[in-house]
């Protein structure tokens, strides 16, 4: 998959730009020869900061007093040695120290995800942990880092490892009825054990599959369109709810043409906010555009925040769950709503009703995104898995299974299923796709 597995790479395994300290990673073969080249002394010893010079492997110039770690293979991230070397954290320090572990004989810039790929190719963590922890790297709130650290320390794994393992002992029990028949004791290894085996698989499995909607919410963000005819206030409220100026307020009907997108951290869940054309007939073909693009991202949200400041307007029938939101009750003229439907009442210009209209939001998506058990099945991957190992034992379980043999294989199905989540086989088609969400240092 990438160019050279038994390369010694490194790279800036921290963020760019100025920082207190830039964390530069080594791992490979050549990582204790990498660091007697550009910070000459006693060896290194592993598991144990020193402080030492770095230098230029050329000209010997001194770069950096750099605080050096060395893991010694196999405990390491990536199971081979590895280094991590610290120094201020300004742009020209660490460009300076890049340029120098460039010019190390047998060194190269690693590829993205090339750390976390070598440490998966080593038995030192799973595939469902890798893409934890590309999802821990792109968390941006506190119930998304949650999630995502408890696939990247081994959640998902373990609950795979724990299905997988009894189905192996059915599977076992099995293989006795058909292999020893003849013999005695094989009466211990009952095929309603094996029956008993599969229920309680899928106990776990149907556990796991009830909260992959909330994972798969919680990972992706919960949407919240905002619609309604032209000039009731979408912009305007869309600038309150985002805190600063993200659309363009305009008197003049049809202003919003695309969709404008504002993320939003509501209690540490999530939430996507669109703003989107003014709803109506229209002979513009830019404006027909719009109008069709609102109408499609309303289908398919979370929730649609429908706003009219006169009741005048109908909402159409949308697919998503709709909050009515009466607009501009600063203006006198503005009339309760005649629908009869459950709605709050805003200014966005004044901010009355705004916080009310917030923590309606967060309610909501705190609800959709929370689940009674831990949720494991963040994405689409995993949830397809445990479908298939689902299918598997419904089969197994089924009156008609009554061969020990297709009662066997229907269970062996369903741990490969187990074993595909983790990484164990069938899933070099998507090796590369999850590796690449990883950043350069990882």
């Amino acid at each position: 998959m990438f160019a050279n597995d038994h390369d010694t790479i490194f790279a800036l395994a921290s963020g760019a730009g100025r920082a207190a300290i830039a964390v530069l990673r080594l791992s490979g073969p050549g990582c204790s020869k990498a660091l007697q080249t550009i910070a000459p002394g006693p060896d290194f010893q592993d598991r144990r900061a020193v402080l030492r010079t770095l230098r230029n492997p050329q000209s010997q110039e001194p770069l950096e007093r750099a605080l050096i770690t060395r893991f010694q293979a196999p405990r390491s991230f990536t199971g081979e040695d590895m280094a991590e070397i610290g120094v201020t954290g300004g742009r020209a320090v660490a460009s300076a120290c890049i340029k120098a572990l460039a010019l190390i004989p047998g060194l190269r810039l690693a590829e993205p995800g090339e750390f976390a790929w070598r440490a998966f190719m080593n038995g030192k963590i799973d595939l469902s942990e890798v893409e934890g922890l590309a999802d821990l790297v792109e968390a941006e709130t506190e119930a998304q880092r949650r999630q995502a650290q408890r696939i990247a320390g081994g959640a998902l794994s373990r609950e795979c490892d724990a299905i997988r393992i009894s189905l192996l002992q059915a599977m076992a029990a099995v293989e006795t009825q058909i292999d020893f028949t003849d013999v005695e004791d094989a009466s211990d290894f009952t095929l309603e054990y094996v029956r008993d085996a599969a229920r309680g698989a899928i106990e776990r499995i149907d556990r796991a599959l009830a909260t992959a909607d909330a994972a798969a919410r919680l990972r992706d963000g919960f949407t919240v369109v905002i619609a309604g005819p032209p000039n009731v206030g979408k912009s305007t409220l869309m600038n309150a709810l985002a805190g600063r100026d993200v659309a363009i307020i305009s008197p003049i009907p049809g202003t919003t043409r695309d969709l404008i997108e504002v993320f939003l951290d509501l209690r540490g869940y999530p939430v996507i906010l669109i703003d989107t054309a003014g709803i109506r007939e229209s002979q513009d073909p830019i404006e027909q555009e719009g109008v069709t693009r609102a109408r499609r991202r309303t289908e398919s949200a979370d929730l649609t925040l429908w706003l009219d400041h006169g009741g005048a307007s109908r909402a159409p029938s949308f697919e998503s769950p709709m909050l009515f939101v009466r607009t501009k009750t600063d203006l006198k003229e503005t009339d309760a709503s005649p629908t009869g439907a459950e709605e709050l009442a805003i200014s966005a210009k004044t901010g009355a009703g705004v916080d009310r209209l917030l923590d309606v939001i967060a309610d909501l998506a705190e609800e959709r995104m929370s689940s009674r058990e831990p949720a494991l099945l963040t994405l689409e991957r995993h949830r397809r898995g445990f479908q298939d190992a689902r299918q598997a034992l419904a089969l197994a379980l089924s009156p008609d299974a009554a061969e020990p043999e297709l009662i066997a294989e229907d269970l062996r199905r369903a741990a490969f299923a187990m074993d595909r989540i983790v990484g164990k086989i069938g899933v070099e088609d998507v090796l590369g796709e999850i590796f690449a969400r990883l950043c350069v240092g990882k």
